[in-house]
């Protein structure tokens, strides 16, 4: 229901399935309130949007599916959210919706909020440019504005016929270190000591029970090849920690567990071992050397094959447009392969430095910083006046100079 003193016209629904769309989500809701704080907020996200103040529905832990076999498993739950949101709009009818990737609960989400006369904000696009392209015209008639953070993303969509605007990458704000690699050492409790690898092995549950074991096997066989080896694992705040330490006790390489620790950890490492998805850009922007490993279900492999049109899978790898750093999927992505992959980079000094020169460029074509800020405008120009705030600022589009 409708609280009696709720301004409508200051009331807006933000929807982040993904643990991603949950860091991206709360720093733009910071900006958005940090430019005017009598907005309130409501929907789907994670500790970082609650914690920004948003009253949350549903949380993103348990909307994040891999794959279609894992959709089954949770789609009453999803279909449950998806019907109450769906509900609060022709109820509650906020200013504006935003939605931050995940496009097929977020894409009929948005037809609702057009019948319902609830102006549409997508923030992060889905990735059109990989499969399904035709959606770009769906996306049209339900979206009243689109920003999109890769800098390839705006010429695909201007081919069909959509202006949306480029806001650069929020991650550039984001990955930071706070601690120096002296400070981190002793916090950690780890030695200095060459090399320090990370293990990254996913967000979600089915992630890191498919590629923490063949990462630890990996793990163990470094451990044998480099004497002065440790290993750090940041796990993800939507992780199970008792899940993830079931799995290190069944192998005998020791690893440094570390919670919320995610960018000095990755900083101070040597190399990474990193489960494809949005950790692969943070480990680009941290100039870690790594490799990208993935496994789905049979299903979802057999079906991605077929209509996934990109010649790589990883970000870092698809932002410079070419191969800077090893991808194993599915059956490569063994603890032998995983190993000898990085075992490669660890002992070539050639290859590792120009691995950390191609990331730093990677850095360079994301834009400037302060894309939340300029996505804030537009959400905000969509509320006030139905147009956004356009303009240039350092060669970003979406806020003024």
């Amino acid at each position: 229901m409708v609280s009696p003193d709720m301004d409508r016209e200051r009331a807006v629904m933000i929807v982040a399935g993904e643990a991603s769309g949950d860091l991206h989500g709360a720093s733009l809701v910071h900006e958005m309130k940090a430019l005017d704080p009598s907005l309130t907020f409501c929907g789907v996200g994670g500790r970082r949007l609650e914690a920004e103040g948003v009253r949350l529905v549903a949380h993103s832990s348990d909307m994040a599916v891999v794959g279609l076999t894992e959709v089954f498993s949770k789609l009453r739950h999803i279909l449950g959210v998806f019907f109450r949101l769906r509900r609060m709009l022709r109820e509650e009818r906020p200013r504006l919706l935003i939605l931050i990737d995940y496009p097929d609960f977020n894409l009929p989400l948005a037809s609702s909020a057009k019948r319902a006369g609830v102006k549409v904000f997508y923030y992060i696009s889905p990735q059109v440019w990989a499969w399904r392209k035709n959606r770009i015209q769906r996306i049209r008639r339900v979206v009243d504005r689109m920003a999109v953070i890769l800098p390839f993303e705006k010429a695909v969509y201007a081919e069909m016929g959509f202006e949306v605007d480029f806001v650069g990458h929020p991650l550039l704000d984001a990955v930071k270190r706070t601690r120096t690699r002296e400070e981190a050492i002793a916090a950690f409790g780890l030695r200095d000591t060459w090399p320090t690898v990370a293990l990254l092995p996913g967000s979600r549950e089915k992630e890191v029970t498919s590629l923490l074991p063949e990462m630890l096997g990996a793990a163990a066989i470094l451990a044998r090849d480099f004497e002065g080896s440790q290993f750090v694992l940041p796990l993800a705040d939507t992780v199970d920690a008792g899940l993830v330490d079931a799995i290190i006790g069944k192998y005998t390489v020791a690893v440094t567990v570390l919670p919320g620790q995610m960018y000095d950890a990755v900083g101070i490492s040597d190399a990474a071992m990193v489960a494809s998805g949005t950790a692969t850009l943070e480990t680009a922007l941290l100039e870690t050397p790594m490799l990208i490993a993935y496994r789905a279900s049979p299903l979802t492999a057999a079906i991605g094959k077929r209509v996934v049109r990109v010649d790589h899978m990883g970000l870092a790898n698809i932002i410079a447009g070419k191969t800077v750093v090893p991808e194993l999927f599915q059956d490569d992505a063994t603890a032998e392969k995983l190993a000898a992959a990085l075992k490669a980079i660890l002992s070539d000094r050639a290859r590792y430095d120009a691995i950390r020169r191609d990331l730093a460029g990677v850095r360079e074509k994301l834009g400037e910083p302060g894309a939340s800020r300029r996505a804030a405008r537009i959400a905000l120009g969509l509320m006030t006046t139905g147009t956004t705030d356009q303009g240039s600022g350092s060669g970003v589009e979406g806020e003024k100079t």
